[in-house]
């Protein structure tokens, strides 16, 4: 297969994606657009902030597509259908975009769409698989290629690579890990399902688990729950949302811990409003958290 001669879009939106983006254009595939989620405004000032995919793009001078919905039914959505069409791609490619792809888009490329998974499936098929497999304290995990089906991540089975869990990795650290993993996985793979040498496998449904939406209240841990689980929680939350208790009303972020005979020792917190720091240094002025 020649890469040069096949047309790719992608959709994509956070740091995670970039990795496989990067990998395209290293591979030599003709990129003819990439689409991503609108502009968002960010921090206290709400300044509007391109996704890392658009910049990563845009760097490349690639096209940049931004649409506010894909459903046809709204007219922002019956636009982008029809500029996707005229792109006329051989297939499309899904990293982290954060919406559902409607089932007409599918049979547009030639090849359809795959899309790369940060678990292996169908284990944690949903949005936060990086976040789930610390939370069980497994010790491995990785990413599957996969054709996109109706479905969430209920498409047949490519590849899958796997990787380990170091024994302290929190959730940010196992995302570098996946992101390069995944982008190795998906230029590895691209021209061999092209070129029909590989059989898609379809998932074994009686195997499925799932993961939900993390939002800043699963970062609320009690500190009297078993120190393993609490362990998990701080690792797996770390960088967003963060795991925190409230003492007297005001948030404190646990940032590192560890177990030592099944107790929870914390080793850095910040409190609401202050700067990080050694939990010795926190409890010169305030009482202890556990």
């Amino acid at each position: 297969m020649n890469t040069r001669s096949t047309r790719v879009i992608f959709f994509g939106t956070p740091d995670f994606a970039v990795s496989s983006l990067e990998a395209l254009y290293a591979s030599g595939y003709d990129i003819a657009a990439v689409v991503t989620q609108p502009d968002k405004p960010v921090g206290r000032k709400q300044v509007l902030t391109p996704s890392a995919v658009k910049i990563c793009a845009q760097s490349h001078h690639t096209p940049v597509i931004q649409p506010q919905t894909l459903k046809k039914e709204k007219a922002s959505g019956a636009t982008f259908l029809e500029q996707f069409k005229n792109l006329k791609v051989d297939i499309a490619i899904v990293v982290a975009y954060g919406k559902i792809i409607p089932e007409y888009y599918l049979s547009v490329p030639t090849y359809g769409f795959i899309n790369v998974h940060g678990s292996i499936l169908p284990e944690f098929r949903g949005p936060s698989p990086i976040h789930a497999a610390i939370l069980q304290g497994l010790t491995h995990t990785g990413v599957t290629i996969m054709q996109l089906d109706a479905g969430m991540d209920t498409g047949a089975i490519l590849t899958t690579r796997i990787v380990d869990i170091a024994a302290r990795s929190t959730t940010a650290e196992l995302h570098d890990v996946l992101k390069i993993t995944g982008a190795q996985a998906l230029v590895d793979t691209l021209p061999r399902y092209i070129d029909g040498d590989i059989q898609p496998i379809p998932q074994d449904e009686k195997r499925a688990t799932y993961c939900h939406i993390i939002t800043k209240e699963d970062g609320h841990i009690s500190l009297s729950d078993d120190a393993r689980v609490n362990d998990r929680k701080i690792r797996a939350y770390t960088p967003w949302p963060g795991a925190y208790c409230i003492v007297e009303k005001k948030r404190v972020k646990i940032l590192s811990a560890r177990v030592e005979e099944n107790h929870l020792v914390i080793e850095r917190v910040q409190p609401e409003g202050k700067k990080p720091m050694m939990y010795d240094e926190y409890l010169k002025g305030n009482t202890p958290l556990c």
